[in-house]
């Protein structure tokens, strides 16, 4: 290689040298500039990677407190009913009005809305009590193991202006049970057996018979 090299003239020299730096530059022009903001880049996706891992790992560090928290809330009966407690929807509020002394002039009708986990009781009742009984069925209502909770009220005195006439919408969400599969029976899978089919022995038995 140093004999061709020393055998070229001065300007083929300079040639091959132009030729070998112009091929240079092209394959860092193809290869090497393009990428030259991958490293940023990889190190702006390590350290958003290092934050998310940080904030799980806080978050799951958490899981004994929310734990706690699951069991307290449990404990206070705050847990949802089954679906066949739905029925104590008016037994509640009939029990809790007569308790607070608030008078129930009258009833909707009740409605019912369901979802893939949870059914919903609604109904519109008008009440008539002084403040402090209206207050006190409310609150009582919403704070106990009822989860009747309030949506809508209507509030106005009524024609003497000694009492409150309230038009109050209660809700209630009760837990919705989940059907328990029950393997296929094999009545069915029998039955479908045609019932002339023979036996291999049926079979050879008529065959064989003059």
């Amino acid at each position: 290689m140093s004999s061709y090299w020393q055998g070229l003239r001065p300007f083929e020299k300079r040639v091959v040298v132009g030729v070998g730096a112009l091929f240079f530059v092209v394959l860092n022009a193809l290869f090497v500039w393009p990428h030259s903001s991958d490293l940023a880049a990889v190190k702006a996706r390590m350290e958003d990677a290092k934050k998310k891992l940080a904030l799980f790992e806080e978050e799951i560090a958490q899981k004994p407190k929310y734990e706690r928290l699951v069991k307290e809330l449990e404990s206070e009966g705050l847990a949802v009913p089954p679906e066949d407690q739905a029925f104590q929807f008016n037994n509640a509020i009939n029990l809790q009005a007569g308790q607070s002394g608030v008078r129930i002039m009258s009833n909707g009708r009740l409605t019912t809305t369901t979802n893939q986990f949870f059914i919903e009781k609604s109904q519109n009742i008008s009440l008539q009590a002084g403040e402090p009984q209206l207050v006190d069925f409310l609150y009582n209502l919403g704070s106990g193991n009822s989860l009747i909770r309030v949506r809508d009220m209507d509030l106005r005195p009524e024609p003497n202006h000694h009492e409150l006439v309230a038009n109050v919408k209660l809700v209630a969400s009760y837990q919705k049970k989940i059907p328990t599969r029950t393997p296929p029976s094999t009545a069915g899978a029998r039955a479908s057996t045609p019932a002339s089919a023979e036996s291999p022995v049926a079979k050879t038995a008529n065959t064989t018979r003059p």
